[in-house]
């Protein structure tokens, strides 16, 4: 048996690893979309690295874009298997990849203006709704901690992995010549006293291991300094500013969070009287799909609910979905907070709401999550005093902050503390992905110590034999 690494591989996003038996079977973990990449990045989507049409099964570890959202692209090159999820997963895709097909046609339409004027062939959209549409039939949902049988000789197990609503990690054995192989995908590793989600859940001792890498030279702040500190933003910015508070944040998962904590910080009377609104219609689909899958709460949630049913709304929140009402916002001058997609201000709302609020030293964007380097919101956390947002250059007088604990990746302590549920001296290859090497290398060395003994970093395209 042989895994590929189509995406992912000393990057952090384009989740993408093929894995391909003794037999011939080949089975695809992941399908995602890179990010954050400059002009690389259309080209990456495009080129899958292998033909989609001889891979037999997907293997989805969670809903983020940067693991699924390349999936109806695959389809459309080609595949013809099943996809197996988690039952939240398939929720999420059902309303995230119709987001963002809509957004690659409506992209595409700009783009191909641009190009008809210059006498240029148009383009091709990625993928289309119907493209979305036509592959959600293929998707199985599959319930955590149940083998699944899904070929002779191969069988997964989904344990949960802590991440978002819905994220696995993927225990996979494949038996072949009368030996076993085990191979566990980390997908992405949640959070340790994440405000939303339960902890990650301990997995069955593999073989080998494909992990991620996302924070593997990073410890985060505690939590509840992070509340104090929004809190203190939010105060600084609207109240003694009278400005913005921008906060760039994905609509899965931590604009959930940032609104808990928010409606928390209401609940005890601490959060000033301003105005917050939530510009994404997909994070309004998304909370309504949070609302129904409330078995996926922790118990410190369960328990607040008691007292406060809705953690996701209070009377100072509107939710906006209208393109009209979101341009009113620019338009305005009243100290508000808006939080908007995307986390990586590459596109969305977001980039239109930084784009008329970055040269104002009244207002402050708030980085609440990973951003590549080479991304907006990236260059922003870099200190860079001049970037470019739609072509046009701007120059950055708003106040920058950083607040890592909302993100949804663990740290380094954090992932080890995850690896450490199995036994390290059987482990004969760990392999790291989604991060970069910086990253990648820092936490090899920490794994070592450890005691796996065998930690390899691939490179796009590489190719690792799994011995059984």
């Amino acid at each position: 048996m042989q895994v590929t690494f189509h995406g992912a591989a000393r990057k952090v996003t384009g989740s993408r690893h093929l894995i391909t038996t003794d037999s011939g079977k080949k089975i695809l973990l992941d399908c995602g979309l890179f990010q954050g990449e400059g002009k690389e990045t259309e080209e990456l989507n495009r080129h899958l690295g292998f033909d989609a049409s001889s891979v037999d099964i997907l293997i989805l570890s969670h809903a983020h874009a940067d693991h699924a959202g390349n999936i109806p692209y695959l389809f459309k090159q080609g595949f013809t298997g099943i996809i197996y999820c988690t039952y939240a997963t398939f929720d999420l895709c059902s309303v995230m990849l119709m987001d963002s097909a809509y957004i690659q046609e409506h992209d595409i339409e700009y783009v191909n203006k641009r190009r008809r004027k210059k006498h240029q062939e148009p383009l091709e959209a990625l993928y289309t709704t119907d493209d979305v549409a036509a592959c959600l039939k293929k998707f199985e949902p599959v319930a955590y901690n149940e083998w699944k049988t899904i070929s002779e000789g191969v069988e997964f197990f989904y344990t949960d992995s802590g991440h978002i609503l819905g994220s696995a990690g993927v225990s996979l054995k494949v038996t072949e010549g009368g030996k076993t192989t085990r191979l566990f995908f980390s997908g992405d590793i949640g959070r340790y006293g994440d405000l939303i989600l339960h902890d990650p859940q301990p997995f069955p001792q593999p073989d080998y291991i494909i992990c991620e890498s996302t924070y593997g030279n990073r410890l985060h702040e505690d939590s509840v300094d992070a509340s104090k500190r929004l809190l203190a933003t939010v105060i600084d910015t609207c109240v003694n500013r009278r400005g913005k508070l921008i906060i760039p944040a994905f609509s899965l998962g931590r604009t959930q969070e940032i609104i808990y904590t928010l409606d928390r910080l209401h609940t005890i009377g601490q959060m000033p009287d301003v105005k917050i609104y939530i510009d994404s219609p997909l994070a309004v689909n998304v909370t309504g799909i949070m609302r129904k899958h409330k078995e996926a709460f922790n118990p410190e949630l369960q328990e607040y609910m008691k007292k406060d049913p809705d953690p996701f709304s209070y009377d100072k929140i509107t939710f906006i979905t209208d393109v009209d009402d979101s341009k009113a916002l620019n338009e305005s001058d009243e100290p508000c907070i808006i939080i908007s997609a995307s986390g990586m201000i590459e596109a969305g709302r977001v980039k239109h709401h930084v784009k008329n609020n970055i040269s104002n030293s009244r207002n402050t964007i708030l980085i609440v999550g990973y951003c590549p380097p080479s991304s907006l919101g990236g260059k922003l956390m870099n200190g860079d005093q001049f970037v470019k947002i739609f072509g046009k250059e701007y120059e950055v007088h708003a106040h920058i902050e950083i607040i890592s604990s909302y993100s949804a990746h663990a740290d380094y302590r954090e992932m080890l503390h995850y690896l450490s549920s199995i036994d390290a001296s059987q482990v004969k290859k760990l392999i790291l992905v989604h991060g970069v090497i910086a990253s990648q290398e820092a936490f090899r060395k920490r794994l070592l110590d450890a005691g796996f003994k065998d930690v390899q970093i691939p490179s796009q395209g590489d190719t690792i034999v799994l011995k059984n």
